[in-house]
Parts: C-alpha cells; structure tokens; sequence
C-alpha cells in the first residue's frame, strides 16, 4: 500500500487525547494551525519548565496506524488521535526512517522528521499497561519505543485524510531516529 494520512488530529488545549479533523493546516517552521503544540519555541509542558527557550523540534506528531492494530489485538482499543498524535498514517514504517527524513504529504506540506516520540506515565491514565507496550527493552536490553515520531515543518499546507505520502531519505550515512529531550 503506498504511504497515506489514515487521519488528522489537533487539539488547542494540552489534552493527552486530541480530536480528529476533517483537515489540519501546517504553517512552516510553526506548528499546526490551533494546535497547543505549535510554536517556535517547545511547547511540550514538562521541557517548557526545564527551557522554554529551546527551539520546537515537535511541531507536529506522526504515529502509525499499524501500531494501533497490534495494539488492539492485544486488547486495547486506541483510534486516530487518542494518543496524542497530528498525522496517523498507514503504508510507511516511520520508526525505522532515519533522522531528517523529509515526508512530502499532500501537495505542499514538507515534514522533516526529526526524533521518536518518548511516552509518558499519562499513557496509562488513558489505558492500564499501555505504556509497557510503548517503551520497552529488547532481548538485548536495548531501549524500544514505539509511540510515534516527532517533526518540524519545512513547507506548510493543508493536510488531510486520503492524502499521499512521499518519503525522501536524506543523504547517507543514516541517523537512526533517538529520543531528544
């Protein structure tokens, strides 16, 4: 299946869960139009508090909806935005793209992915045990987490369900995405 948005979420308060949209406006270097998260600067509470003058590399929030399937066959129930994200997508694997990764979704939009998203005990306030299945060590006690990936905006546009994705890696070698605080 060739990589497409699933569904757009946005939410202009700091709520765990944010409300699917029939489309989201991404403005360049910003944010999401309406979005709590937008800015220039971080607005992510907890690294706010710590320096709220660092630039804000989490303009916007891609998860997989692939990941919400394994979920709940594992018997949650999580649907498009309700783990906090901006863009669900489907048909592109986006833990294993590598740090500046650039998608190209819909006609304008530019998205350069730029660390895995880290979750937070809130996780499972929204469903028990849910965090363990996000963030966890593999057999070789490597630190796995699965909660999506973070970006900024290069090229705003309209966003919306049904609209295409196009993925262009950046020159070699590859920078595997890392958490950055």
């Amino acid at each position: 299946m060739d990589p497409t948005v699933i569904a757009v979420s946005s939410s202009a308060q700091h709520t765990f869960s944010k409300s699917t949209q029939p489309k989201i406006n991404l403005i360049e270097g910003f944010g999401i139009e309406g979005d709590a998260h937008a800015g220039e600067f971080v607005k992510h509470r907890f690294l706010a508090k710590q320096d709220a003058t660092r630039p804000n590399i989490r303009q916007v929030h891609l998860m997989h909806t692939e990941l919400f399937e394994e979920l709940n066959t594992k018997g949650f129930s999580v649907n498009p935005g309700e783990l906090g994200e901006n863009i669900t997508t489907r048909g592109v694997d986006l833990l294993a793209l590598p740090t500046s990764t650039k998608l190209r979704i819909g006609s304008q939009a530019i998205v350069e992915l730029t660390a895995l998203r880290n979750p937070c005990v809130q996780i499972d306030d929204f469903q028990k045990g849910l965090l363990k299945e996000l963030v966890y060590q593999d057999e070789q006690g490597n630190l796995v987490r699965k909660a999506g990936v973070m970006g900024i905006i290069l090229n705003g546009g309209e966003v919306r369900p049904g609209n295409t994705i196009v993925i262009d890696l950046p020159p070699e070698p590859h920078q595997p995405l890392a958490y950055i605080w």
